[in-house]
């Protein structure tokens, strides 16, 4: 048997590497696949397939679009997949709506669009799939919607000519929920437009009327344009703006404290003292302010709105990449169907690299399984005949046959998300600042118009009218549109810098309650460490390092993966964790196998493995299968290394030749090069950081002692169940922010004040989350609190500048300084102010990790 995998660590012209850029996403050819003197160069197979596929399609164009708008190459993914489940009737019933005539529709979620080429491209699929009616790609969230006639083609070979195209087809979950929201979208607009048309037409008649009061104006126009304006003002309070007086009604009933309740005040004080004038014929209207405010703050709530909204769909779209099929096996044979359509007794394939879809027993084969998105434990578990294994881990090494024996909502997975919902439902709801806010200034406003009434009466006895006028004008003043305005703008603007800045954040409280330190619980795998085995030590000798790599990547084994992958890393050129031979330890050897020949290989199941090199017999394993089961002959240092390993926490590899120990490799879940200096950031701000892992406790003191935390705040080997309870417990003492990635979070991250899910996270995780990093690290985190922090001192500026504005204009007010007209006038200036502040304010950004 021979190998290609070592071809790629013989030397190669570095000139040539550097000067070589892939044909298709432009990124730099690795050294070991430069095709000297080819005139088309590719990064990996990958790029070829596709860069074949579109010109093979005459679509070339794609490059000439991509290249004019400066959009940055993006490396291509492929799977090769045959994707029959998007054929069978469940997956139809599940994500597909039937129209005339045959006629379908569905909504896929597409890796890899990054530019406008992208559109270009996917929406040239009718010209290449006959019964392709449609295809329809929205950029921003990478959603394409297909339109085809089933009785032409199927969906299967639609979603294989995007697979070849460079664009891996995901059936999009929740549509249901996207229609809904779409709808509400649809009547949140219609309002909004309602309102503007509104405040529009009003604005018109009363420029007519002011004009007039310098000109002159016949009396039945002016009559005319006063009553035209109150029908237009009340139906903009009846129809769009009726949403603030259902608040302020439901904050009456519950008692509560909201700022629907002083807008519903303002309103009612403008309409009242407006409709009394219309009908009396005398006096100032203020129709066009009511309209024009009630439009200013639904402009205002659709902005948040849609800030939000994208934050959740953002993270939404993510479930979509999560598996949704299942390989059958019946009869010898198997066949892809949705997972929904599997269930107890049903035998499903699982192959090296993929998912476990439901929770059963191993019937066939071995593997170790990577059970680190459910436990947190980072090394994998050796699964053979009769063991469990459950629904979200994943199968590292072979193949194997299992029998369901609960799916869906019954396995662990599922009983976990009740936990989550059950979890969420006992957060307590935030007042935010601005509504603790509205209950004092309904009050102080209310006094203050009663008090002005009273004034006036005692100042002018035989003139009710004038004091009326005086409340009236205190009222319209003192509207709290700058109130209404300044936390949703404040907030809306804070959102999407983070965005820009990958931290995608659900909704505006959440902001309040990062404001106030308290506990930062931090998940160990994938969070605090990178998630995957890397090479952190290499002891011993250098030489045997292309051996090991070409016999390593016979194995799926995850060790051998990431032991295989570093080691051919770092021969392409890229920075090796690698140590000299220590004292005493073997010199450097002069066999150096450039390429192997005759190499083969024999596995021992969770051991390790051997293979011969050009005749040379190698073997590779634990300490225990290589120094006693085979008995390689061995130095000190060998014991040194594997005792250091050990001590590191990280997984000792023992490499010998000839029957003789050689090199000792170091295997680990590294920590991320900016976890120690954010974690100091963190106390610095006030934050108590702790670590709450189901990884093995040894393992999460190792990482504790490494980032300078005490080993009582080192928590490890905890289940979902008792990380829910360590929030719970921490939250007696303050608030709690949860940071995780797997299911085994969701729980927690569900019940904390704020739950944050880390790039990468499981589906659970990010349902449960509040927050959803797209960078990785810790940094963010920084970041997340020092921006809310910062976002909140900005809404209280702005809330200040209302207040003081408001204390100004209420005493002039009282005072009888201005009427009612010059009070409709003054009452935007606060509102322009409170929005000059919200869009200088400086929330998230580079300033914030500082």
């Amino acid at each position: 048997m021979t190998s290609e995998a070592p071809a790629q660590l013989a030397p190669r012209d570095a000139g040539a590497a550097a000067r070589a850029a892939c044909s298709h996403c432009s990124l730099p050819v690795p050294a070991g696949l430069v095709e000297p003197g080819a005139e088309h160069q590719f990064c990996c197979g990958a790029c070829r397939a596709v860069w074949e596929a579109i010109h093979g399609c005459g679509l070339e164009r794609y490059y000439e679009l991509r290249d004019r708008q400066g959009a940055e190459g993006k490396q291509a993914q492929i799977t090769g997949r045959g994707y029959e489940e998007f054929d069978d009737p469940a997956f139809a019933a599940l994500y597909c709506q039937e129209h005339a005539n045959g006629v379908r529709a569905v909504e896929l979620f597409l890796e890899g669009v990054h530019c406008i080429a992208c559109v270009w491209l996917v929406e040239k699929l009718p010209e290449l799939e006959a019964g392709v009616l449609e295809a329809r790609l929205d950029l921003g969230r990478s959603m394409v919607r297909l339109t085809w006639q089933s009785e032409q083609i199927t969906l299967s070979r639609i979603a294989k000519s995007l697979d070849r195209l460079g664009y891996v087809p995901h059936p999009a979950k929740g549509t249901a929920a996207r229609d809904a929201r779409r709808m509400e979208d649809r009547a949140f607009l219609t309002r909004l437009a309602i309102a503007g048309a509104l405040a529009g037409n009003a604005m018109l008649l009363a420029g007519a009327l002011y004009f007039g009061m310098f000109s002159g104006i016949e009396e039945q126009y002016r009559q005319l344009f006063r009553w035209t304006s109150m029908g237009l003002a009340t139906v903009a309070l009846v129809w769009p703006g009726r949403v603030f007086f259902r608040g302020a009604l439901a904050a009456l009933r519950t008692r509560t404290r909201h700022l629907d309740l002083p807008i519903a005040i303002g309103l009612v004080a403008g309409m009242t003292t407006s409709t009394v004038s219309t009908v009396l014929g005398t006096g100032e209207i203020y129709f066009d302010s009511i309209t024009v405010l009630v439009f200013l703050l639904l402009c205002g709530r659709w902005v948040q709105h849609r800030q939000q909204r994208a934050a959740t769909d953002a993270v939404e779209l993510l479930y979509s990449l999560t598996p949704a099929r299942a390989r059958v096996w019946e009869a010898g044979e198997t066949r892809e169907v949705p997972i929904d359509a599997i269930g107890p007794g049903t035998l499903v394939e699982v192959r090296a690299e993929e998912s476990f879809p439901a929770d059963g027993e191993i019937v066939e084969g071995a593997t170790s399984v990577d059970q680190s998105i459910l436990t947190g434990e980072s090394r994998p578990v050796e699964a053979g005949l009769g063991a469990r294994v459950n629904a979200g881990s994943v199968n590292l090494v072979g193949r194997v046959l299992v029998r369901v024996e609960a799916a869906g909502v019954e396995t662990r997975v599922g009983r976990l998300m009740r936990l989550v919902e059950d979890a969420a439902l006992r957060r307590a709801p935030i007042v935010t600042a601005a509504d603790r806010m509205a209950g004092r200034f309904v009050v102080a406003v209310i006094t203050l118009a009663l008090f002005t009434v009273g004034l006036w009466l005692v100042l002018e006895p035989g003139r009710p009218s004038a004091a009326i006028g005086h409340a009236m004008a205190l009222l319209i003043v003192c509207c709290p549109c700058a109130l209404g305005l300044a936390t949703p703008l404040t907030v809306t603007a804070a959102i999407g810098r983070a965005a820009r800045r990958g931290i995608m954040i659900k909704g505006g409280e959440v902001l309040e309650r990062l404001s106030t330190p308290g506990t930062i619980l931090l998940d160990k795998t994938g969070t605090i460490t990178e998630g995957r085995q890397k090479l952190v030590r290499w002891t011993g000798d250098e030489s045997v390092k292309p051996a090991v790599a070409a016999i390593e990547s016979r194995s799926s084994h995850a060790v051998a993966v990431a032991l295989s992958r570093e080691l051919l890393s770092s021969a392409a050129g890229a920075p090796a964790a690698a140590n000299d031979a220590p004292a005493g330890g073997p010199a450097p050897s002069a066999h150096t196998p450039s390429e192997p020949e005759g190499l083969e290989v024999q596995q021992f199941q969770g051991l390790g493995i051997t293979g011969t090199v050009g005749g040379v017999r190698y073997d590779i394993g634990s300490p225990a299968f290589v120094l006693e089961r085979l008995g390689a002959t061995h130095g000190a240092w060998v014991r040194e290394a594997i005792d250091a390993a050990a001590a590191d926490a990280q997984t000792p590899v023992v490499v010998a030749r000839a029957g003789v120990a050689v090199a000792v490799a170091a295997l680990g879940d590294a920590i991320r090069e900016d976890a120690k200096g954010a974690i100091e950031k963190l106390r610095a701000d006030g934050w108590r950081v702790r670590i709450l892992s189901g990884d093995e406790p040894a393992v999460v003191r190792a990482v504790g002692a490494r980032l300078e935390i005490d080993p009582a705040d080192a928590i490890g080997g905890a289940s979902p169940e008792a990380k829910l309870a360590a929030v719970e417990a921490a939250l007696a003492d303050g608030p709690v922010v949860m940071v995780g990635d797997g299911v085994n979070d969701a729980a927690a991250l569900a019940r904390a004040t704020v739950g944050v899910a880390v790039s990468g996270g499981a589906e659970a995780s990010l349902a449960a989350a509040d927050v959803y990093m797209r960078r990785h690290g810790l940094m963010p985190i920084v970041e997340l609190c020092r921006g809310s922090r910062l976002t909140l001192r900005a809404i209280r500026t702005g809330l200040g500048a209302s207040l003081g504005y408001n204390s100004i204009a209420a005493t002039i007010a009282v005072l009888g300084l201005i009427n009612a007209l010059t009070a409709a006038v003054l009452m935007p200036l606060s509102s322009l102010t409170v929005l000059a502040l919200a869009l200088r304010a400086r929330t998230f950004g580079e300033h914030a990790c500082r």
